[in-house]
C-alpha cells in the first residue's frame, strides 16, 4: 500500500515539474486531430463572433473630393468652340490652355471697351485744361465741377467695360493689348484654374455653346475624403483624430470630422476622413471597407471578436484559441480584452471567417503541449 503511494507521488511530482516547462514552449506546428477523434472527445467549432465595439466594426464609406479640391470649367460667353487642348484624365497646371471659343459677344464687349477707353481719355484731357483754366480764374468754379463730373462718370464706366472682358474670359495681359492696338479678336481662351487632373470633359470642337455652360471639371486629387456611415451606438467612441484603415486598398486616414446630423432611414452618423499618404490609390466614387482604430490601439493590433470564455486557453504567459484546419487546429495567440456573461472580447491576426473550438479545448491543449504522446 506505501509503495502504491510512493509510486503516485512521485508521478504527480513529475507531471507538476514537467508541465510549466511544456507550457513555456508550446508546439506551434499544427496539431493533428482527425473528424472521428474530434467527435470521441467532445470537440465542437464555431465560427467567429465580430465584437460589438469600434475596434472590430467594419464600415461603408464612399472615397469623394473636397469641396475646396473641385472646378468646373463654363463658357463665359456664347460662341463656337474651335479648339481643345486637353480631355479626361489628363494632368493640368493652373493658367494652361484648356479650350478656344469663337464668340461674336466677345467683339461687342471689346467695342464697348474701346469707346470708353476713347471717352475717359477725352475726358481726362478736358479736366487737365479746366483745372489750369480755372487756377488762373478764366472759368467758373461751377465749370469745373462738372467737368471733374464727367470724367468720374467716364472713368466708372471705363472700368465696368474692362469688369465686362474679365468676367468673359478675357486675361489682364490681353485687355492691355487691346488698350495698346486696339484689334479686336472674336477668340477667347478657356484656362485651367487651378493645378489638377480632368476629371471630366462635357463638351467637343464644333459645338455652339452658351453663357455659363460647363465644359471641364478639374480637380486635385490629394488629398481626398472618405464619406463613412456608422452606427449612432458609436457616436460616444467617436472624435476627430482617430485613425481610420482602409484594408482593402492598404491605405490609412484619420478621421476629421463627425457630422451631427442622424440619417431619418437607418439611423447612422456620417463621418468624414481624410487620406493625404496614399490618396493615388483611390478613385472617386469608389466603395471601400473602412475601419476606425480606437484611441490607444495600434493600427495593425489586428480585429476584435467574442467568443464562449471555453475557446480561450492559457499556456504560460499568453492566451490561445484553436483554429480549424485541414489537418486538426493551429493554436493562435490572442490578446484579451475583456468578459462578459460567459463571453470573451479577443483580439487576433485572423479574417473573420475561421473557424474555432468551443468545446473540448481541453483535450486539444493536451495533444498540443504533450500531454498523453508516447
Amino acid at each position: 500500500m506505501n509503495k502504491n503511494k510512493s509510486i503516485c507521488l512521485i508521478f504527480f511530482l513529475v507531471v507538476c515539474l514537467t508541465q510549466p516547462a511544456l507550457a513555456a514552449e508550446p508546439s506551434t506546428t499544427p496539431i493533428a486531430i482527425t473528424p472521428a477523434q474530434q467527435q470521441t472527445l467532445g470537440i465542437k467549432v464555431a465560427e467567429l463572433g465580430r465584437d460589438g465595439n469600434l475596434a472590430s466594426q467594419r464600415l461603408a464609406g464612399e472615397v469623394v473630393i473636397p469641396v475646396a479640391q473641385e472646378r468646373v470649367v463654363t463658357a463665359p460667353q456664347a460662341g463656337l468652340i474651335t479648339e481643345l487642348h486637353v480631355s479626361a484624365g489628363q494632368s493640368v497646371k493652373k493658367g494652361q490652355s484648356l479650350a478656344q471659343i469663337s464668340s461674336t459677344e466677345m467683339v461687342g464687349l471689346q467695342s464697348e471697351y474701346l469707346q470708353a477707353l476713347t471717352q475717359h481719355q477725352l475726358a481726362a484731357d478736358m479736366l487737365a485744361r479746366d483745372k489750369e483754366l480755372y487756377q488762373e480764374g478764366i472759368i467758373a468754379q461751377r465749370r469745373f465741377l462738372t467737368t471733374q463730373s464727367h470724367h468720374a462718370e467716364t472713368s466708372a464706366i471705363l472700368a465696368q467695360r474692362k469688369q465686362a472682358l474679365q468676367l468673359a474670359g478675357m486675361s489682364s495681359i490681353g485687355i492691355s493689348q487691346l488698350q495698346k492696338s486696339g484689334n479686336m479678336s472674336s477668340s477667347l481662351t478657356l484656362t485651367a484654374p487651378m493645378d489638377g487632373q480632368v476629371l471630366e470633359q462635357m463638351a467637343k470642337v464644333g459645338q455652339r455653346v452658351e453663357m455659363a455652360m460647363p465644359l471641364y471639371r478639374v480637380a486635385k486629387l490629394s488629398p481626398l475624403w472618405v464619406e463613412i456611415r456608422a452606427p449612432l451606438a458609436l457616436f460616444d467612441t467617436l472624435r476627430p483624430g482617430l485613425q481610420v484603415k482602409l484594408p482593402q486598398v492598404g491605405v490609412e486616414g484619420k478621421l476629421v470630422d463627425i457630422i451631427r446630423s442622424v440619417n431619418r432611414n437607418d439611423q447612422t452618423l456620417q463621418l468624414r476622413a481624410e487620406v493625404v499618404a496614399g490618396a493615388d490609390r483611390l478613385i472617386p466614387g469608389q466603395y471601400v471597407e473602412v475601419e476606425i482604430v480606437p484611441e490607444g490601439v495600434a493600427a495593425n493590433a489586428g480585429q476584435s471578436f467574442v467568443l464562449p470564455k471555453s475557446a480561450v486557453v492559457r499556456s504560460g504567459a499568453e492566451y490561445y484559441i484553436f483554429v480549424q484546419d485541414q489537418q486538426g487546429f493551429v493554436a493562435t495567440v490572442v490578446e484579451l480584452l475583456g468578459e462578459k456573461s460567459g463571453m470573451v472580447s479577443i483580439r487576433a491576426e485572423l479574417k473573420g471567417d475561421e473557424k474555432v473550438a468551443v468545446a473540448g479545448t481541453a483535450a486539444i491543449k493536451g495533444k498540443w503541449l504533450g500531454v498523453g504522446d508516447e
